[in-house]
């Protein structure tokens, strides 16, 4: 059901087309209208006012406005696409990062609880440790945090404060 949507959404200009001309023919069969014999005698009176060629040119100027606002629309589109899937990859670059830096700190509570145990350890290294462990977190965190995903944002998060 879904594929039969989406499709329709590719054509929905077609579909509109056919319905609009399905409409017009069916008006001009049901009260008996020609409306090529009219459109004719529309041209023909605006020729003394040379309007038929401005009619002509404003209709190919329309066809190409039309034209090029859907291509922008499509171009629009696509550049969402793309934004999309760049936050999704970076978001997976992101929490994998996590993972093996949260691995790695985990790990290095093991050196941290050794040299507490450790007689004659000097204390200053240890708060060296604390330090440098709190800035790690901080970095990712703010690195989590980015709102608006560029290499200068980037760069700008983990820069040592």
């Amino acid at each position: 059901m879904n594929r039969k949507i989406a499709a329709l959404r590719h054509y929905k200009l077609t579909l509109t087309g056919l319905a609009v001309a399905s409409l017009l023919f069916g008006i001009s069969v049901i009260f008996e209208i020609d409306l090529g014999d009219m459109l004719i005698k529309l041209l023909e009176s605006t020729e003394k006012y040379e309007l038929d060629e401005l009619f002509l040119s404003t209709l190919i100027f329309l066809g190409f406005l039309v034209f090029d606002l859907f291509q922008r629309q499509k171009q629009q589109k696509l550049e969402k696409e793309k934004e999309k899937e760049k936050i999704g990859i970076y978001t997976a670059m992101l929490s994998s990062a996590h993972h093996i830096l949260n691995n790695f700190l985990n790990q290095m509570q093991l050196v941290k609880i050794t040299a507490d145990n450790t007689p004659g350890f000097d204390p200053r290294v240890l708060d060296l440790y604390d330090t440098i462990m709190h800035d790690a977190e901080q970095q990712m965190q703010e690195l989590s945090n980015l709102t608006e995903i560029t290499e200068e944002t980037i760069k700008e998060s983990v820069k040592p404060k």
